[in-house]
């Protein structure tokens, strides 16, 4: 079964009337393959460079360092850019 025949079976996924254009070339993934995941790749430095070795009182001491941290990763775009085009991600 080919990838647009599954795009066609799987309707939360994808749309009948989706049109792949001639110069894009869809890549399947593996079911599992979080370091293909770029989400997977920020997470990671968050957690190693951003929350780690946190202890927290609340639930919202918690949410809020959580934001702190994204939005000083956000605001880093050389950061961004960085995670973002990772050689393993954008050659896979």
């Amino acid at each position: 079964m080919t990838f647009r025949e599954r795009l066609r079976q799987e309707g939360w996924r994808g749309s009948s009337a989706l049109r792949i254009p001639d110069n894009i070339t869809i890549v399947t993934l593996p079911p599992y393959a979080p370091e293909l995941n770029p989400v997977e790749t920020i997470w990671a430095y968050l957690r190693a460079n951003r929350l780690a070795f946190s202890v927290f009182d609340t639930y919202d001491a918690i949410v809020d360092r959580c934001c702190e941290a994204w939005n000083d990763f956000a605001n880093d775009l050389e950061c961004v850019r960085s995670i973002a085009t990772r050689a393993k991600a954008v050659n896979a």
